[in-house]
């Protein structure tokens, strides 16, 4: 009975010692979960996000020209260098570090946007003879391919569960029609209309395109907060525009050097361009949306826009001198 009682209780403490080696076995691999979470927190994303991250406003980019139109060269180049080069962030997955970034995806759908209203123009006016004649097919395609959205990743489950088309793709599609149409054009088989009512036109289409921007920081700035987590959102899709019209605008000017000659606005047009590339230089650390007559905490937004809105007051100067 002694000796029954004894082995009783030696598998009871054998039971019970087995039971806590489980216990602390299953807390050590919790901790190790644990341990691989904090570590992925603190390295993984901040050390990948600071190696993607790159708001590249390189004020004197230009693209690779070789005949046809310089401005389209410079389209071609700058959708081929955030999207090959710089790489697209702003359809990322979550599992990437690039996910958690928000300045350059901002700052590359902006530019993108800015683009895809220049191949509206050169498919609606200067890639034509007049209005009546043929839509330029490359140019047509262009701009129907820039105007996808930006964050379309290769699966989307609210519209299917197969892969899709990316943005990248698309993007891509409309380098290869732009670089297509150019080439044609430098072997005189496209068109490429240097009148000064087309010129005009363009910048009257920017213009308002600009007004839109401006609507949307005005409304920022009629309600500062300092703890605004969409200001920096608007202040970099503005600033990635402004600083895809710089460029575009400015071989434009060379595109359009006789006209602009011509009607005496050089001037004027290298002030619109300095305006442009003032805007896009901006680059605070934080974007604030303080009070506009703050002095510790600033408005950077009603900074961008005044720059803003004086490009876009010279265009239209710019603009009534072609009517004339």
């Amino acid at each position: 009975m002694i000796e029954d009682d004894y082995l009783y209780k030696k598998d009871g403490i054998s039971g019970f010692g087995a039971r806590m080696r489980s216990v602390f076995g299953s807390r050590k691999l919790w901790l190790r979960g644990l341990a691989v979470i904090v570590l992925v927190a603190v390295v993984y994303y901040p050390v990948g996000m600071a190696i993607v991250h790159k708001v590249d406003d390189n004020p004197d980019f230009t693209g690779n020209y070789q005949g046809g139109s310089h401005s389209v060269s410079t389209a071609s180049a700058l959708i081929n260098r955030e999207i090959n080069q710089n790489r697209w962030t702003a359809n990322d997955p979550f599992f990437l570090p690039s996910a958690a970034l928000d300045n350059m995806p901002n700052f590359q759908t902006g530019i993108v946007y800015a683009l895809s209203r220049f191949a509206i123009e050169l498919s609606d006016q200067i890639g034509r003879t007049r209005g009546s004649s043929q839509v330029d097919p490359d140019l047509d395609d262009a701009a129907g391919l820039l105007k996808f959205r930006g964050d379309k990743w290769v699966f989307d489950p609210s519209i299917s569960l197969l892969p899709g088309v990316t943005s990248e793709q698309q993007y891509r599609q409309a380098i290869a029609a732009l670089d297509r149409y150019n080439q044609r054009l430098a072997d005189g088989q496209a068109v490429f209309e240097r009148r000064a009512d087309n010129l005009q036109e363009t910048l009257n289409r920017f213009a308002n395109d600009l007004g839109s921007a401006s609507a949307l920081i005005d409304d920022k700035v009629e309600d500062p907060s300092l703890f605004d987590r969409t200001a920096d959102d608007v202040f970099y899709a503005t600033k990635g525009r402004l600083y895809a019209y710089s460029l575009i605008l400015r071989d434009l000017g060379t595109d359009f050097e006789q006209v602009i000659n011509e009607r005496q606005v050089a001037p004027a047009w290298a002030e619109m361009i300095g305006s442009l590339q003032a805007a896009a230089a901006l680059d605070p650390m934080v974007v604030v949306n303080g009070s506009a007559d703050g002095i510790i905490f600033p408005n950077h937004l009603a900074g961008l826009g005044f720059y803003l809105l004086r490009a876009r007051t010279q265009m239209r100067e710019i603009s009534s001198i072609l009517q004339r």
